[in-house]
Formats: structure tokens, C-alpha cells, sequence
């Protein structure tokens, strides 16, 4: 499925005639609309969407209106890489946007690559993508997978006393790309290429870090299942404090936490990789949520302000635009694609050309000082196009609410922890 978004009459935005009469600026991005990744797919689409219509009722970029071309890859390797082939050599695009999940985004940079394509990526953290030593990929998010834990160590060092603090973790997660990537982190494992290469001693990882014992860990497949019960009460037997679930989506996050409260599992605290979602609480309820963790990058709540057609345009401003367009609040899967849509631009008028060498030199010009500006905070990249001095935010649901909890001292209206987690 194709969906070519040309949001605004040129007329209605009262542009010149030359300008009219300019070719508009292509953008092709495919996202997994249908299939296993939908849910994310579906709010990374209304994110590109709200920027690229916002970008054009301001008169568009270089004078030219965006034409944004958003084909469905049904959550397959092998539609998104075709898809991305498409626009590059049939559709003609200016500027690509990337896709959804590590699963997806690590063959896909290739074929980017390869057409000397810059690649901003909003959802795709698993170390080995920045590690093949693609040019021009820029990753719109706080830092690789494999390094999220330690935005969980600090929680657990700075938030917890240490007579307070769990002592014994079960780690349970998908066979899936990015949560394998936050495991190996967590666990202190080694990464590897597909040749075998080693990309990264991981060792001796978060957990141990912080003091923690692994007691248990499981992994279950990618697709298709459903044996929860049993695997919270194995989590229940092992005797664990800390329990960590690295689920592939929303929906498991909701298996696991049902499947915890039925078996009556009371760790002192859980913390999940997916749960910011508003999906998260309608499938568990307030109740079940109180006192989970989730890592994020972004929160309602953080006062970043970015930029848009060239003036100032905050979280907040976002969060208005979002809200009026399309009548709910937005979360991370939203945030995170438009903050990508805002780089891009940033990069178009600093290059003041879509040249993607030129886009791309601009991009890896960024410093802390003179950044790139977004809803989710500033960015520069290092040589590999991961963000520089960037930790992951940790949120907590606290009375149906998703409080920001960490770091302490970087924003105003931090909440504090809720610890230990109230029992089921």
C-alpha cells in the first residue's frame, strides 16, 4: 500500500509564482503499517505526517512543498528493502525517512548506503547497524540498545537505597533485534557482526554493575508465543526481586504483566522495554501499571524545544499540534519520527540544497554547542551516527499517569520513584 501525503493546496500558502511552479520535494519512508510491528508503524506515519503538514502550511521547504510518499512493508524485510529500491529509482526522491524497528532498519541501511542516501533513523538502537560502516545514517534516538541499561544501573544506584535496592534479577526477553541488543548491555555480553566480528565486550554488564545477581533468564520466540503463564511462574520461582522484560512490542509487555499479577510475581521493582504506550495501560489497567518502569525517549512532561520552518518549536508546541490534528495525545512512537522530520529539514536549509552529501556533511558538523534542535532534545552525532551525551529517559506509571523519573538533574517536574513496587 501507498499513501502519497501532498498536504496543502501551493496555492493556499501563498507562495510565489516561482515557487509555485517548482517541483515539490520528494520524501519516501516505509513503515510497517500492517503485521507484528503495526501499532509503532501506524504513529511513526502520523508523526511524519503532522511535521511534513505543518513544514507546508509554513510555506514549505526551499520554496518547494513536501510530497511525502509513505509506502506499508507490512513489517518484511524483504517489502521495505524493495520499497526503499522504489523510491530511490523509480519514484525519484529527494529525502528518505527511516523505518520502524532494528529488525527492519539494519538491511535496509545498506541499500541506503549503497545510493548514497542520508539515513535518519527514528526506531532502530541495536548496536550493529552503526557498526557496518555505512556514511551518513544519523540514529534519532538517546544512544545503541546495548547501552540503555545504564540508565537502568542509575536508577538503581542514584534512586534506591542500597538497603532497599533489589539484589536478584530475572531477565526474560524476545529473540528479537533490539531486545537481544538490550539483553547483551544488561547481561555484559559480547556483540558480534553477522561475519562473526566482535563489535563490542559488553562485560560485565548493567546488572552486575549495580550489584545484581542473574538468577534467571529465558528468551522466547520472535512470533507466535503464548506460553506466558508458565514463564511468569518461573520468573515467581527463581526468587527474583528485579524482574526485566525486553518484549518485541506493546502487546507482549501486556502478556507479561498480566501473566506476573495472575501468579501473583511481586518483584521490588520491573522494569519492561515497551509499555510508554498508551495500549500498555488500557490492556493492563492503572493497577497493574503502578510502579512500572519503562526507558524512553521522550516524555510529555520534558521542556526540549527544537525547531520548525526556522523558528523555535517546543515539546509542548508539539504536543498542542499533535493533539488538534488528530484529537489524542501522542507518545514516543510519534515524538521520535517528527523529531527526525525536523533534523531533515534543519539539514535541507543548513545545506540549502537536498544533496544528501551535502545533508550529511551538515549533519556530522552538529556539536553539543550548535546542534540539531528537536522535540526530543539537541543532537550531535559521533563518527558511527550514534547521538553524543545522550542517556535514556526512565518513566514510571504512577497512578495511570507515565511519570518522568530519570535522570534527576538534567529538567524540572521530575517525579519521584515509586519503590518498591506496590504488590499485585
Amino acid at each position: 500500500m501507498i499513501r502519497t501525503i501532498t498536504l496543502c493546496a501551493v496555492a493556499a500558502l501563498g507562495l510565489s509564482a516561482g515557487a509555485h511552479a517548482a517541483d515539490p520535494i520528494k520524501i519516501g519512508a516505509s513503515l510497517p503499517l500492517t503485521g507484528n510491528f503495526s501499532v509503532s508503524g501506524e504513529k511513526h506515519e502520523k508523526g511524519y505526517q503532522l511535521c511534513v503538514d505543518l513544514i507546508n502550511e509554513k510555506g514549505g521547504l526551499l520554496g518547494r512543498e513536501l510530497d511525502l510518499i509513505i509506502s506499508d512493508n507490512r513489517s518484511d524485510i524483504g517489502t521495505a528493502l524493495s520499497q526503499y529500491e522504489r523510491f530511490i529509482n523509480v519514484d525519484d526522491v529527494d529525502l528518505v525517512f527511516g523505518t520502524f524497528s532494528s529488525k527492519l532498519t539494519f538491511p535496509i541501511s545498506a541499500v541506503l548506503a549503497k545510493n548514497g542516501m542520508v539515513h535518519p533513523i527514528p526506531a532502530g538502537g541495536a548496536l550493529r547497524i552503526y557498526t557496518q560502516g555505512h556514511d551518513n545514517i544519523f540514529y534519532f534516538q538517546q544512544n545503541a540498545a546495548e547501552y540503555i541499561g545504564s540508565s537502568v544501573e542509575g536508577v538503581l544506584k542514584n534512586l534506591v537505597d542500597e538497603g532497599e535496592r533489589p539484589s536478584k534479577a530475572a531477565l526474560v526477553h524476545a529473540d528479537d533485534f533490539f531486545a537481544n541488543a538490550i539483553a547483551a548491555g544488561l547481561l555484559g555480553q559480547k556483540v558480534t557482526d553477522p561475519g562473526g566480528g566482535e563489535v563490542a565486550d559488553l562485560s560485565p554488564g548493567y546488572l552486575a554493575d549495580a550489584g545484581m545477581e542473574v538468577v534467571y533468564t529465558e528468551k522466547w520466540p520472535e512470533e507466535g508465543f503464548s506460553d506466558w503463564l508458565n514463564l511468569a511462574n518461573s520468573i515467581k520461582n527463581s526468587g527474583a526481586d528485579l524482574v526485566v522484560g525486553l518484549t518485541a512490542s506493546a502487546e507482549e509487555a501486556v502478556q507479561l504483566t498480566r501473566a506476573l499479577k495472575t501468579v501473583r510475581a511481586n518483584p521490588k521493582m520491573l522494569y519492561l522495554s515497551q509499555g510508554t504506550q498508551a495500549e500498555y495501560l488500557e490492556g493492563v489497567g492503572a493497577d497493574a501499571a503502578q510502579g512500572t518502569l519503562v526507558h524512553t525517549s521522550w516524555h510529555e512532561a520534558v521542556p526540549f524545544v527544537g525547531q520548525l520552518a526556522g523558528e523555535d518549536f517546543s515539546n509542548q508546541d508539539f504536543q498542542e499540534a499533535f493533539e488538534a490534528k488528530y484529537g489524542n495525545k501522542p507518545d514516543e512512537d510519534s515524538a521520535i519520527p517528527f523529531a527526525v522530520c525536523q533534523g531533515m529539514e534543519q539539514a535541507v536549509i543548513g545545506a540549502n540544497s537536498t544533496d544528501n552529501a551535502k545533508m550529511g556533511e551538515w549533519l556530522y558538523a552538529r556539536t553539543k554547542e550548535d546542534p540539531a534542535r528537536t522535540v526530543l532534545g539537541p543532537f550531535s552525532w559521533n563518527d558511527v551516527g550514534l547521538p553524543v551525551d545522550r542517556p535514556f529517559l526512565i518513566a514510571q506509571w504512577q497512578n495511570g499517569q507515565l511519570k518522568f523519573v530519570y535522570p534527576t538533574d538534567e529538567f524540572e517536574g521530575v517525579s519521584d520513584l515509586v519503590h518498591p513496587k506496590p504488590e499485585w
